[in-house]
């Protein structure tokens, strides 16, 4: 028996380790300690965010029968718990990691899960030699599997010298390649976008063309900036054996190993002159509009025998491949017999058309959700601003014309009319103005996207942002851009906008261009001006958001929502698993009908797509004569009718109602009284530490007091929310103590400490007074060094006595009470 006293790393050490190594584990190439696998929840409080640390999972053991092929886990606990205490944590890290095999120790042996049931058992206790060998849990594993030995080679293939993968990627990679490897012939990986689509994409296709299994590769997207970026950046090493199947091309901007721009040209496969096709390459990227074209002499891709490729991946397949007759499928039927796989955020098309019907069920999914949960993605809180003409609705004067003298309909027009048959002058001014509101209240350089209801609306946001933001445009004009299908200028801007080393451009308004595809890795605000009825339009947008920046502070983004879309976050399918929803009714076929033919993209040209206007060509009435849109200026006037915020609770749930009601539940569930909330406050030993415990457990104290509008201590502000307590101000409830003079019994250094303190206290909260840096902070480096002030009250314990005693007479029962 091992001594109580050993900490869990003694038991690693001396037990475990030299368990597994015996048991011939590499610990160098086989076995990662400390294996994290989520990073951890980002939460936002107020304009503030920080890691949940108690979310972090960090595995203490994963074995590997090659790197980045995982077989087991094994989670280690200290002498003072059972050998078998951490055998659920070790199935909770082997469920994430999609392997069968844990273990739990406590250096006295383990307890083995084998959920392959290999010889009928699923959980056995083992003695420290008897741990298995690399060779058993492989083959173990390999029969569970029910792999031949030709598809062994295939699964247990090097992946590329890159980053290393997150525990998601290495499921949807290793299910992938297992998937193809075994014969299977379509695939589909649903991936939320910001984790990763195209580094997992690049991982599958490095690990079957290094292991012979497939040998010619066809990628395909739908934006130029997909394919160039993804060629000099993850799929950079294919360099040599890959090329670009389209007769355009630019230089592309990427920054190098030692933080240089470089300039890559992006290789061709097709002759600028003969549009004959260069097929000596392996891998070739194309957009698919490059190779379609209503011209059968623009089908490129048919200069291929239809046999030539054995794999095909379509990133971003959600954009038309669900339908029978689009181009996308035009490609896949070509090349019917290679192995195909498609990468979505949103499967779903319509409420009848899905990828699913074509692909089949998902191989992986990992959404949007689960990537705030782990901590790899960015979370967001909800602005929901409606506008009164929009949510009241707005009727013309009898015989009322537009500004084009075009008499206007008499009809009421809400929120759907908006920018779409109406156009309201004012309330463009009234959005502008409302967005560089919240710049400004935040920061006036937050990388923003305004998705608007069409190119006309784009253009003119761009106009009333530049008139609001006029301190900036006047000697920045690229403050506020267009980007849009029809705006050169503006798509020029595109590379600099993502960009997160150019300070410019700020602000861009959009209508469907950047939706999808646009990886705005700093983009903290969208604004939402537009009707979107799609879940997934919806999910795309908000997915220009969720990419986290730490280290360019970007942490977390708003929704400043203006056309009720983030009403859809109370739809179950949200982020549920992808469906197709059809409901036959009486008489109807089992099976969903074909869909309707997808509008046909537009021909690529060497920048983005080119121009299209969402709403179509000019609506006219019988007598031709009826405007697509009426055009109301000044003598309508637009304002805001209401505006709520909504957060992100510590579970992760929307708050949709109102913040002071959230918090005030909240607090009861936790504290069920004041007194019992006054008690468990005085008996804090760090008020901090108890407000940290309470922001973990969803009471957004610094959100609260945005929402409540009062400087309060975090005390009175609960105090006041909670439980109708009149509240003091941090300066009053210090010039209390201070009329008391109830700190005599000190010596004259410390008692003007004492006095810091609560000036330090009135001007900053109890955070910093509660600090162990406090001293080194103004006024108090004036007193004396650290040591000689602790010493002016004998010594540390009485200095946290005396701060104790400060604390107490700060909070002391409110009158009130």
């Amino acid at each position: 028996m091992q001594p109580r006293t050993l900490s869990e790393t003694d038991i690693c050490e001396k037990f475990i380790s030299p368990a597994i190594a015996q048991a011939g584990w590499s610990l160098q190439n086989q076995v990662l300690r400390e294996y994290t696998l989520r990073a951890g929840r980002v939460v936002v409080r107020g304009k503030s965010s920080a890691r949940d640390v108690v979310s972090i999972l960090r595995a203490d053991y994963v074995l590997f029968h090659k790197a980045n092929l995982p077989l087991a886990v094994i989670e280690a606990k200290d002498k003072r718990h059972s050998v078998g205490a951490g055998i659920a944590q070790a199935i909770q890290y082997a469920d994430l990691l999609d392997v069968p095999f844990s273990f739990s120790s406590n250096g006295e042996g383990f307890v083995f899960r084998d959920a392959t049931l290999s010889d009928g058992v699923l959980e056995r206790n083992l003695s420290l030699d008897e741990f298995p060998s690399p060779a058993d849990l492989w083959a173990k594993y390999c029969a569970w599997k029910g792999w031949t030995p030709d598809v062994q080679q295939v699964v247990a293939s090097d992946y590329a010298p890159s980053k290393t993968p997150r525990y998601y990627q290495l499921a949807a990679i290793n299910r992938t390649v297992e998937a193809v490897a075994q014969g299977r012939h379509r695939a589909l990986l649903v991936m939320a976008t910001g984790t990763g689509k195209t580094y997992t994409a690049f991982q599958i296709i490095w690990r079957l063309w290094k292991s012979g299994a497939k040998k010619r590769i066809l990628f395909l997207a739908d934006r130029n900036i997909l394919i160039d970026q993804t060629m000099v950046n993850d799929f950079r090493p294919f360099k040599g054996a890959m090329a670009k199947l389209s007769p355009h091309a630019k230089g592309v901007e990427r920054v190098d190993a030692q933080g240089q721009v470089a300039v890559d040209d992006v290789e061709l496969a097709v002759n600028k002159t003969t549009k004959q096709v260069d097929k000596s390459y392996e891998i070739y990227l194309s957009l698919y509009q490059a190779v379609t074209g209503s011209d059968e002499a623009d089908n490129i891709y048919k200069q291929f025998s239809p046999d030539f490729f054995d794999l095909v991946i379509v990133d971003e397949c959600h954009r038309g491949s669900a339908a029978e007759d689009s181009a996308w499928r035009d490609i896949l039927t070509y090349f019917g017999s290679a192995k195909q796989i498609g990468l979505t955020a949103t499967p779903k098309e319509t409420e009848d058309v899905s990828n699913i019907d074509y692909f089949g069920e998902p191989l992986y999914t990992y959404s949007l959700k689960q990537g705030i949960e782990d901590g790899y993605l960015a979370p967001y809180k909800v602005i929901r601003i409606d506008l009164d003409k929009d949510t009241f609705g707005w009727r013309p004067t009898e015989g009322m014309r537009d500004k084009h003298r075009n008499l206007i309909e008499d009809r009421i027009y809400t929120g759907a009319d908006m920018n779409r048959k109406l156009v309201l002058e004012r309330r463009d001014e009234v959005v502008a103005a409302r967005i560089t509101e919240y710049l400004r209240a935040n920061d006036r350089y937050a990388k923003t996207i305004v998705f608007c209801e069409d190119i006309d609306h784009a253009a003119r946001m761009r106009q009333a942002l530049s008139n609001a933001n006029a301190d900036i445009c006047a000697t920045q004009p690229k403050y506020v851009v267009q980007i849009t299908g029809d705006n050169a200028e503006g798509k020029r801007e595109l590379d600099n906008f993502i960009d997160p080393e150019k300070a410019y451009p700020v602000i861009a308004t959009t209508s469907k261009l950047m939706s999808t595809g646009v990886d705005a890795q700093t983009c903290k605000l969208i604004v939402l001006d537009q009707t979107i009825k799609s879940m997934t339009l919806f999910k795309q947008i908000i997915g220009r958001g969720t990419r986290l920046r730490e280290d360019l502070g970007k942490t977390w983004f708003t929704i400043l929502d203006f056309k009720r879309a983030t009403e859809l976050f109370a739809d179950k399918d949200f982020d549920g698993e992808p469906v197709q929803v059809y409901e036959p009714q009486p008489g109807d076929p089992v099976q969903p009908p074909e869909p309707p033919a997808a509008p046909l993209h537009p021909a690529d040209d060497p920048s983005a797509l080119a121009p299209t206007d969402p709403l179509g060509p000019l609506v006219t009435g019988p007598g031709g004569d009826e405007p697509k849109k009426y055009i109301v200026g000044g003598q309508v006037t637009v304002a805001v009718a209401r505006e709520r915020v909504q957060y992100l609770n510590a579970q992760g749930k929307l708050v949709t109602e109102s913040l002071r009601d959230y918090t005030r539940i909240n607090l009861l569930k936790k504290y069920d009284s004041l007194d019992r909330f006054l008690q468990t406050w005085q008996q804090a030993d760090r008020k901090a530490a108890l407000l940290q415990e309470l922001e973990g457990q969803g009471v957004l104290l610094e959100a609260l007091a945005d929402e409540v509008g009062k400087d309060l201590d975090p005390f009175d502000l609960l105090l006041h929310v909670a439980y109708d307590q009149p509240p003091l101000t941090r300066r009053e409830r210090a010039q209390r103590v201070k009329k008391r003079n109830a700190f005599t019994q000190y010596g004259p250094v410390a008692r003007k400490v004492l006095d810091a303190l609560l000036d330090k206290y009135a001007d900053e909260g109890i955070a910093t007074i509660e600090s162990n840096e406090v001293f080194k902070l103004q006024p108090f480096t004036d007193l004396g060094s650290p040591v000689e002030l602790v010493r002016s009250f004998g010594g540390r314990p009485q200095y946290l006595s005396a701060l104790q005693a400060l604390e107490q007479a700060l909070y002391a029962t409110h009158p009130a009470h």
